[in-house]
C-alpha cells in the first residue's frame, strides 16, 4: 500500500471527524456562545450546505493547478476552520469555522480520489478510493463518541483542537508521502482546461451515475437521519443503547467500503447494481422487523454495509466517464449531500403525516429502487456500447 494512501486517509479521517463529532458536542456549544438550540443546529446544517457549494466552486476554481498543491492548500483550509472552531469566542466566528473547513470537504475527496487511484495500478483503483475513504468510514464511527467523550472530559474546544491536531499530521503526510506525480509520469500532470472539465458533464452516463449516487445516499441516510426514533420508539430499546447501535451501523460502514472496493474493481458496474439493491431490501426488511431487537441489530449493520458498499465503485466510474475529470468527482460528493438533504427531509414528512417511526425506512426503499433502476440502465447502456 502506497505510503500517500495512508496521508490520504488520515485527511478523510480528519475530515469526516469535522462532520460527524459536533453532533455529539452541539448540547455544549449552544450553552456556551448562548444561542438556541435551533440556532446551534446550523452548525451542522450550514457545514453540509457548504459542502455541497465547495465541492464544485474550489474544484472549478483550482483546476489549472496541479493536484498534490491542491491537496495541500485544501488542508490548509481545513486546519484554518477547525482553528477558528477551537477559538471561537462567539457564535458567528464559529459558524464562520465551520464554513471555512466544509469548503474543503468536497474537493478534497474528489480530487484525493483521483490522486489516490493514480498511485495504484489500475486494477486497483477502487481498492485504492476504498482505502482512502475507510478514514471517514473510521470518523462516521468514531466521531460521535469522540466528540462526546473529550468533550465530557476537557470541553468542547479540546475536541476542535484535537481535530486541528490531526488536520496538520494530515498536511504533513500528503505535503511529503504523496508523490508530486501521480500514475508514475516524470512530470506533474497538466491540469485539464475549465471547460473540458464542464465538457465532461454532457455525457448521459456521468449524469446517470451522480443520479444513482444521489438517490442511494438520500434512502440510507432518510432512513438514518430517524434511526434513533425507530430503536427507542419501535425496537424497545433505550436511549443509552443508541450510542453502541450507532457504531454497529459504523462497523458495517468500514466494512462494506472495503467489501465494495475489491467488488467494483472486479466488475464495477454489477457490484454497483448489487449493493444498491442490498440497501433497498435490507432497508424494506427493517421496516418489517424494527420491532424485533435481534433483527435491528443485524439490520442496521447490513445497512451500513450495502449503503457504503458503492462509494468507491461510485468515484471511480464518475470519473472514468468523465474521462479524468476532477470537477466530476466533486460533483459526487455534491451529489451525496443533496441525496442527503432530500432523504431526511422525505423522511421527515413521512413521520410528520403520522406514518410512524418505520415511515423513513420504507421512504428510504423506495428512493434506494429508484437508485437501482437508474444504475442498472446506467450498466445496460455501457454493455451495449
Amino acid at each position: 500500500m502506497p505510503s500517500g494512501l495512508i496521508a490520504l486517509a488520515l485527511g478523510g479521517f480528519g475530515i469526516g471527524l469535522t462532520e460527524f463529532l459536533i453532533a455529539g458536542l452541539l448540547p455544549q456549544v449552544a450553552s456556551s456562545l448562548a444561542v438556541s438550540e435551533a440556532a446551534a443546529g446550523w452548525l451542522i446544517s450550514g457545514y453540509a450546505l457548504s459542502v455541497a457549494i465547495g465541492a464544485i466552486a474550489l474544484t472549478a476554481a483550482t483546476t489549472r493547478l496541479p493536484r498534490k498543491q491542491v491537496l495541500v492548500g485544501l488542508v490548509s483550509l481545513f486546519v484554518i476552520g477547525n482553528l477558528l472552531s477551537a477559538l471561537a469566542p462567539n457564535y458567528p466566528v464559529m459558524l464562520l469555522g465551520r464554513v471555512v473547513a466544509a469548503l474543503c470537504h468536497g474537493s478534497f475527496f474528489g480530487i484525493g480520489s483521483l490522486v489516490a487511484r493514480g498511485l495504484v495500478a489500475p486494477e486497483r483503483k477502487s481498492r485504492a478510493v476504498a482505502v482512502m475513504f475507510a478514514g471517514l468510514t473510521l470518523a462516521n464511527v468514531l466521531g460521535v463518541p469522540f466528540g462526546a467523550l473529550v468533550g465530557e472530559r476537557w470541553g468542547w474546544r479540546a475536541a476542535f483542537w484535537a481535530v486541528t491536531a490531526i488536520g496538520v499530521l494530515a498536511l504533513t503526510g500528503i505535503a511529503t508521502l504523496v508523490p508530486p506525480t501521480e500514475a508514475g509520469h516524470p512530470t506533474p500532470t497538466p491540469a485539464a482546461d475549465l471547460r473540458a472539465q464542464f465538457r465532461a458533464f454532457r455525457s448521459w452516463q456521468v449524469w446517470l451515475t451522480l443520479t444513482a449516487t444521489g438517490l442511494g445516499y438520500g434512502g440510507m441516510f432518510g432512513a438514518f437521519s430517524y434511526i434513533a426514533y425507530t430503536f427507542t420508539e419501535v425496537g424497545g430499546f433505550s436511549s443509552a443503547d443508541v450510542a453502541w447501535l450507532l457504531m454497529v451501523y459504523g462497523v458495517g460502514l468500514v466494512v462494506g467500503n472495503l467489501i465494495g472496493g475489491r467488488a467494483a474493481d472486479r466488475d464495477r458496474d454489477r457490484a454497483l447494481v448489487l449493493a444498491l439493491l442490498g440497501l433497498t431490501v435490507t432497508l424494506a426488511v427493517f421496516g418489517l422487523l424494527a420491532a424485533s431487537p435481534t433483527a435491528s441489530v443485524i439490520l442496521v449493520f447490513l445497512m451500513g454495509l450495502f449503503g457504503f458498499a458503492a462509494v468507491p465503485g461510485m468515484i471511480t466510474r464518475v470519473t472514468d466517464v468523465a474521462h479524468g475529470a476532477a470537477l466530476a468527482a466533486s460533483a459526487n460528493v455534491s451529489a451525496s449531500n443533496i441525496g442527503n438533504a432530500l432523504g431526511a427531509w422525505l423522511g421527515g414528512l413521512a413521520i410528520t403525516a403520522g406514518l410512524g417511526y418505520t415511515a423513513p425506512l420504507y421512504v428510504g426503499a423506495g428512493i434506494t429502487l429508484i437508485a437501482v433502476l437508474v444504475m442498472t440502465a446506467a450498466a445496460h447502456q455501457t454493455s451495449r456500447r
